[in-house]
């Protein structure tokens, strides 16, 4: 997850530069999205961790060529941010005081001037050389044991203490008291003066990613005119070539499947992060779920990656240009053809080949899949 966490934010700041990738770590759908594309579970609150985790743990050691630091993380972890800010400070002649001032207000804010039931227990300040920074940081709820994220971006605080996040995900659970929502200024102004009444609102969101609690990918969780595209590009073999021939690489369509799928973390839109479990698709899930992670499938999609942007460094351009190409080109195909995924016969048809990919789940060091369905029908979309 570290290795290709980090090729992909490479892939990204290669492309559109830095402040882009802060931009997205900003938005909880493309978050979600990454953390499928890299294994975890699609529907739980680990993946802030682990992909917090293994972002630290691959974009520090490459600071002097990326420019990023992440600080701060989970339980102990996050109080050593003020810490890790000041040291980043010293190496870029950046405040760090204010730094370390900064991470503070926006662990409070999400503490205690939001009252909604969720304690905090990891916090994650990102930060680029130039100064512009995003925060990622996640809560508990103690009764339900449900989580909720919490997404900032220097760019988009204008006031903290007035709407300055870019999201807050999580389920709705009753009345929230939201005294940084913008039409909470009333109940500001009542609280510094000791004549408190705060306003009651509910927390304003532009889209609402609320994450089911069921462990297996459903049909209703997925945009199948979106996976249809990206399986034709992977498994019809007029396309299958023109896509290896947009890479560079002469590939087979499991490694295409999972290329098509990290092309678009790197180029897609906004929008196109709205069913972010599709992303299980370009390598399973550690929980086994839409299928055990395809080691072999995993290592192939890195390789292919490394390669590009060694390529790059060396001024050769093409196999990243051809990320974006391919990605041009699965949109296309779901534009003009629209073709519509057989859910259950993707996911059989992965399962039957787990074993051949060295399919791994956490559950266990051996095969996931012990038994091969019989009679699997391999076509993965409807007559």
């Amino acid at each position: 997850m570290t290795q290709l966490g980090t090729a992909v934010v490479e892939q990204i700041v290669q492309v559109y530069g830095p402040s882009e990738f802060l931009t997205r770590l900003s938005d909880p759908f493309w978050f979600q999205a990454l953390g499928c594309v890299m294994g975890m579970d699609w529907h739980s609150s680990g993946i802030t961790t682990s992909v917090m985790g293994a972002l630290k743990r691959g974009l520090n050691p490459r600071f002097s060529e990326l420019g990023f630091a992440i600080c701060g993380g989970r339980g102990r972890h996050s109080v050593r941010t003020p810490d890790e800010l000041r040291e980043f400070s010293s190496r870029t002649g950046l405040n760090g005081d204010e730094l370390a001032c900064t991470s503070r207000l926006t662990a409070r804010v999400d503490n205690n001037a939001i009252a909604d039931g969720f304690q905090l227990y990891l916090h994650s300040f990102v930060i680029h050389k130039s100064g512009e920074w995003s925060v990622v940081q996640q809560g508990m709820n103690p009764e339900s044991h449900l989580a909720r994220r919490y997404h900032w971006h220097s760019t988009s605080v204008r006031d903290f203490v007035s709407d300055p996040h870019t999201a807050i995900l999580g389920q709705p659970q009753g009345t929230i008291l939201n005294l940084v929502d913008a039409r909470a200024a009333g109940a500001q102004q009542a609280l510094l003066t000791i004549a408190h009444e705060p306003v009651e609102s509910s927390l304003q969101e532009a889209r609402q990613l609320v994450m089911p609690s069921h462990h297996d990918v459903r049909p209703a969780d997925v945009d199948l005119k979106r996976l249809g595209a990206v399986l034709a590009v992977a498994h019809e073999k007029e396309l299958r070539d023109f896509a290896s021939l947009l890479l560079v690489e002469d590939l087979g369509p499991r490694t295409l499947q999972s290329l098509a799928l990290i092309a678009e973390v790197v180029h897609g839109a906004p929008c196109r992060f709205s069913d972010p479990a599709r992303f299980s698709f370009a390598h399973g899930g550690k929980d086994g779920h839409p299928f055990p992670v395809p080691l072999k499938t995993y290592d192939e999609s890195l390789n292919v990656l490394r390669r590009s942007l060694d390529a790059a460094r060396l001024g050769q351009t093409e196999k990243v240009e051809g990320f974006r190409r391919l990605d041009q080109l699965t949109r296309a195909i779901e534009e003009t053809r629209q073709p519509l995924a057989d859910f259950s016969a993707a996911i059989a048809h992965e399962r039957n080949i787990s074993d051949s990919l060295d399919g791994r789940t956490v559950f266990d060091d051996v095969r996931f899949l012990k038994k091969k369905p019989v009679g699997v029908q391999l076509s993965l979309f409807p007559e």
